[in-house]
């Protein structure tokens, strides 16, 4: 019976997504390249061997757009008959990629793959691929005649549906930055990241090492005195029950980065000589309320464990990424899971959630998380516009 299995994992620095941030200066491509040229370098993998690149991209327009994993794989130096495919599954679109490869593994149709993921926010603008279209149509608002809204609006619903305190949401952002800046002192991020050399304010070219979004200053007190981001009349027309609390200090940033996971078979990996980090053991992927878009990581987390027959006992560490912290916070009231195993070297609150990135970057973490703590099983699991959900489940080897 073949099985799916992760040889390594990588993932850039992740830059702030603005002029000026550390990695506005490199092309989105070339970013993408970093990752996955540093991702088979480390492992030796012959460029030949690889069936498929499939990557992850949320704003497929501009400079990610074309098939834009494609154009990494070359730029990378891969040879030209490797081909590639970038999807979009929104926020999931890595891990989605994760999945889609491991199942292509699993199917026997292919042998050796390389899951991406790319976002550069400084180039593509989050919602530039919506912006002026009416992509929904007619349909969808015959189907949902109130309307839907946008996703820090979704945050504040969440908030408001499980009581969640404003003082909870910012306590919950400032412990993101404590534990993602103890674990860059600790060195615990030094087998995820691969450095980079990017255009500096005076066009010089300077080593980028480090995720620029972490603060580690940052306090409870601190956060507080942030305003509300998303209130305005019109949702305090439609929604007069909301008291708004998400701001930008207890969502994620906008960001820059790239992440590649090179996934086999287990036969494959012993041909090629390689020692598997982990087994790709279950995944789901489920619909949700589209109002409300970010709860689907709940019946996500519960479909994953029914198909491995796991309970929640059993996992030793998740990564829930943080797009908001009312998310993770609802996820928790709802699933019970121990706050300690969750997001250990901090989340997407601090390092950042370079959108199409982020599932890889994700992954990148849990193993190395699961490694440090001498862990079995790790869940994964992503909250994704239009009320979706992924979840992964890995057993470390």
């Amino acid at each position: 019976m073949r099985d799916a299995v992760i040889v390594d994992a990588v993932r850039t620095p992740v830059g702030k997504g603005k002029a000026g941030g550390a990695l506005a200066g490199v092309h989105p491509v070339d970013l993408h390249a970093h990752a996955i040229r540093a991702l088979v370098e480390r492992t030796g993998i012959d460029g030949s061997r690889i069936d498929d690149v499939i990557s992850g991209a949320v704003g497929q327009i501009g400079e990610q757009s074309g098939n834009t994993a494609r154009w990494a794989a070359l730029a990378a130096g891969l040879p030209e008959s490797v081909p590639a495919v970038t999807v979009d599954r929104q926020c999931g679109s890595s891990q989605q990629a994760i999945h889609f490869a491991a199942q292509g593994v699993l199917a026997g149709a292919y042998d050796v793959v390389i899951a991406s993921g790319i976002e550069s926010m400084s180039h593509v603008p989050i919602g530039s691929q919506a912006a002026g279209r009416d992509f929904l149509g007619p349909e969808i608002s015959a189907r949902y005649p109130e309307g839907l809204v946008p996703q820090g609006i979704s945050a504040e619903l969440i908030a408001d549906r499980w009581h969640l305190s404003r003082t909870q949401l910012d306590e919950f952002a400032a412990e993101s930055h404590r534990r993602a800046a103890s674990a860059w002192a600790e060195g615990r991020f030094a087998r995820d990241v691969v450095p980079l050399k990017a255009p500096g304010k005076d066009g010089e070219l300077v080593q980028v090492n480090r995720d620029e979004s972490i603060r580690p200053g940052t306090t409870t007190d601190v956060l507080a005195g942030l305003k509300p981001a998303f209130e305005a009349d019109i949702w305090h027309e439609r929604f007069p029950q909301l008291d708004f609390k998400v701001t930008a200090g207890n969502s994620s940033p906008i960001n820059d980065g790239a992440s590649a996971v090179l996934i086999t078979s287990g036969d494959t990996a012993r041909q090629l000589g390689l020692t598997p980090r982990a087994r790709l053991h279950s995944f789901a992927v489920v619909g949700d309320d589209p109002l409300f878009m970010l709860t689907g990581i709940i019946p996500a987390t519960a479909k994953v464990l029914d198909r491995a027959g796991l309970s929640l006992a059993d996992i030793d560490a998740f990564e829930v990424n943080e797009a908001f912290a009312s998310v993770v916070l609802a996820w928790l009231a709802e699933t019970g899971a121990d706050p300690a195993k969750v997001n250990v070297n901090g989340g997407a609150t601090a390092i950042g959630h370079p959108l199409g990135a982020s599932g890889g970057r994700l992954m990148t973490t849990l193993l190395s998380v699961l490694e440090q703590r001498e862990g079995r099983y790790g869940l994964q699991v992503m909250c994704e516009a239009g009320g979706l959900a992924n979840a992964t489940i890995v057993e470390r080897l």
